[in-house]
């Protein structure tokens, strides 16, 4: 049984949802998601809760069941209050500035990467050594935030690098002499 696929999506007031098929358009404050979900499964609208359900018990209905309302909850959620990734740069010189939409980083390479912000995200630098990603869409705020980390993973001997805010990094022992 899907305990996630269960769930009611409660519709903050400022949410509108429109179905088109199986196309989903869910409007807020924060924008406008669309998203195409499989068929199967039906969206039942009561007032201001969703419901989900599916057509049998088999593996893969369960599957696909808790996925749509986990990724219609995500487009609610996007739309009223948004989503946020936050980023740390770690290491002697490494900065990150922004310049308009384009961001540039300076983390130990001979020329500084730049990077254009994707549409549908917004980038800020409170200071040199912190990013944040906002947006509506969690696939692609977490898609920019892992871009942006790759450039610079963190490395496990000094821990130097680009890392989430909060992330633990292992750091491993050196080598020894003799």
């Amino acid at each position: 049984m899907s305990r996630i696929g269960n769930k009611v999506v409660v519709l903050p007031e400022s949410v509108e949802v429109k179905m088109d098929g199986n196309d989903v358009t869910v409007k807020g404050p924060n924008g406008e998601l669309t998203r195409a979900f499989s068929p199967d499964i039906k969206f039942n609208i009561d007032g201001n809760e969703v419901t989900f359900t599916r057509p049998n018990e088999s593996q893969k209905m369960k599957t696909i069941h808790g996925t749509t309302r986990a990724n219609f909850n995500n487009m609610v959620v996007g739309v009223s209050e948004g989503f946020q990734k936050s980023l740390e740069l770690v290491g002697v010189g490494y900065r990150a500035q922004l310049q308009g939409t384009k961001l540039i980083l300076n983390v130990g390479y001979s020329q500084p990467v730049e990077l254009e912000t994707p549409a549908g995200t917004t980038i800020e630098v409170p200071a040199n050594n912190q990013i944040i990603i906002k947006g509506s869409n969690k696939e692609l705020v977490g898609k920019v935030a892992a871009k942006i980390r790759s450039i610079r993973s963190p490395e496990p001997y000094k821990g130097k690098g680009i890392r989430y805010a909060g992330e633990q990094v292992r750091s491993k022992e050196g080598k020894t002499g003799k």
